[in-house]
């Protein structure tokens, strides 16, 4: 029969090696469910990942730059449900305009699409911001509208705002296709050659 002091010793290591199986047994419990917890977590989306939308701009030579800041009192955009309403965009390269004055007096059609192509860029920069940086979450290219500054004898402004139109549905195929306005002005902010605003759906 053992003595007490074997007694004690036996006791001892009992309850030391219940304990660690307990404590083992604790640490897969929070373990599981930290997995768990980790599963039900929403990813986000990795910085370094670049939309799909954003892949076919590249290929054809359209980087998307960081959203130009408002120039006045407004908001650069705003969402209600699913519409995103963007602000009327220049064509700020650098936050600077290339070409100034009107069309047919200042600058050629070519010119003018060329800053309506612009214009059509800073629309899917703040577009891109609204979407949390993922312009594969746009659905749809709702409308256009857009200005052009233009001499009294000229009436192409929708050939000039076809050059926004057509980067949509470069960047966004059928889904790039919307309604549109385009309209002459005598003088637009800045002497800029064409402003143009947006809506579209997102996801």
């Amino acid at each position: 029969m053992p003595g007490p002091f074997s007694l004690a010793q036996y006791t001892l290591s009992f309850c030391l090696r219940r304990g660690v199986r307990y404590a083992r047994f604790w640490a897969q419990i929070k373990n599981h469910n930290a997995a768990k917890i980790q599963l039900k977590r929403p990813q986000k989306p990795d910085e370094n990942m670049m939309s799909k939308v954003e892949d076919k701009l590249n290929k054809i030579g359209v980087t998307i730059p960081d959203a130009p800041t408002p120039a006045a009192n407004y908001l650069p955009f705003t969402q209600t449900g699913n519409l995103v309403f963007v602000s009327g965009q220049v064509p700020f390269v650098d936050g600077k305009l290339q070409i100034t004055g009107t069309v047919g007096v200042d600058a050629s059609v070519e010119d003018a699409q060329g800053q309506a192509r612009i214009c059509a860029i800073n629309l899917l920069a703040q577009l891109k911001v609204a979407c949390g940086g993922d312009l594969d979450r746009v659905k749809k290219v709702v409308k256009l509208g857009a200005f052009v500054a233009s001499a009294n004898d000229f009436h192409a402004q929708p050939t000039v705002v076809n050059a926004a139109s057509d980067l949509m549905v470069e960047a966004f195929g059928d889904a790039g296709r919307h309604a549109r306005f385009a309209v002459g002005s005598n003088a637009l902010p800045l002497g800029c050659l064409v402003e143009i605003d947006g809506i579209f759906e997102i996801q």
